[in-house]
């Protein structure tokens, strides 16, 4: 196998495996009952998803750890990022276990979820700083590293590992649009870490589209499942320690801009909501349910958002070269 063709066959299985798992996995979950509790303030034409099978999840982290296993060389890099998105996942299955299984509705508390993600991200940052290319960034559009103070660069790649986590999570609430978002980031980072000579971090996020791709063939809308907390905190924090591992996070808000302004819709409707006592900016936030009730459907709201993250990406890869 020529090491060129290791990304691309890395995305292939993994496609491959949720593809061909996906209809038992959803059988399952469908029999476990582990079906979607929908938020009673959210889009009322999302009220008949309510009993759809969630934490689909692990089906997509189970196929990108098995690609990683079978294509890669399993380095100490590589081997890490594994470890951050599926340790981030079980934080999202004991999150959807909670809600579905224990009929919690809010699931983990917010500081359980945060601490159990800024331990796995401190973890990740510290294991970067010390890899042996000390605490160094690549910037974008200047193609040089800033070197930064050790402490700083591990307390910056800790937020903005949390930060990615949530924002994949806040923005998993269309069909389709998490997933399908993220496997458009994930190949712009693999393009990147090929060309910075990481190899074996290029088949980790082919990987990560792969199995993105597939999950979306059961996701689109209508959705035959969800991925839940499970996909959607682990998805977050691969794209996150991928780039915090190959020295390129400050990419990664340019490459996941449209994760970047979902997060901000929320924080800007949020702290608007509270300094005018009950006025809002969004008919509703995240940002697509905006969309939703201005008329747009589902489909055509996640299409567009998807060709947001495809401009995104190509700004992102510009920003590289």
């Amino acid at each position: 196998m020529q090491l060129v063709n290791a990304p691309m066959l890395a995305a292939l299985i993994a496609f491959a495996i949720t593809v061909l798992l996906g209809p038992g996995t959803i059988y399952y979950l469908r029999r476990l009952k582990f079906g979607q509790q929908v938020r009673s303030d959210g889009p009322r034409t999302h009220l008949k998803k309510a009993g759809t099978p969630s934490m689909g999840g692990v089906l997509i982290l189970a196929a990108l750890a098995a690609a990683v296993v079978l294509t890669s060389s399993m380095s100490r890099s590589v081997s890490v990022a594994l470890v951050a998105a599926l340790g981030c996942g079980v934080i999202g299955l004991l999150d959807d276990a909670l809600k579905i299984v224990a009929k919690r509705s809010l699931g983990l508390r917010a500081r359980e979820k945060l601490a159990g993600q800024a331990g796995i991200a401190l973890l990740i940052a510290l294991f970067a700083w010390k890899q042996g290319e000390g605490s160094s960034l690549i910037i974008p559009f200047v193609g040089t590293e800033a070197q930064l103070h050790p402490v700083v660069f591990v307390l910056f790649n800790v937020l903005v590992m949390v930060a990615a986590s949530n924002a994949v999570n806040i923005t998993d609430g269309l069909d389709g649009l998490a997933a399908g978002s993220t496997a458009i980031a994930a190949l712009a980072f693999a393009i990147l870490a090929w060309r910075g000579g990481s190899s074996d971090m290029a088949i980790f996020f082919a990987a990560v589209a792969g199995a993105c791709l597939g999950f979306t063939w059961f996701n689109a809308h209508p959705a035959q499942v969800f991925m839940g907390d499970t996909g959607s905190l682990g998805l977050g924090a691969a794209l996150a320690a991928g780039a915090i591992l190959t020295r390129t996070t400050l990419f990664l808000p340019i490459i996941g801009g449209l994760f970047v302004v979902e997060t901000l819709s929320v924080i800007i409707q949020v702290a608007y909501f509270r300094m005018t006592k009950g006025k809002r900016i969004f008919r509703m936030a995240p940002l697509h349910h905006h969309f939703e009730l201005g008329g747009w459907s589902e489909t055509t709201v996640m299409i567009r958002f998807w060709l947001v993250s495809i401009v995104c990406a190509v700004i992102g890869l510009l920003a590289a070269y």
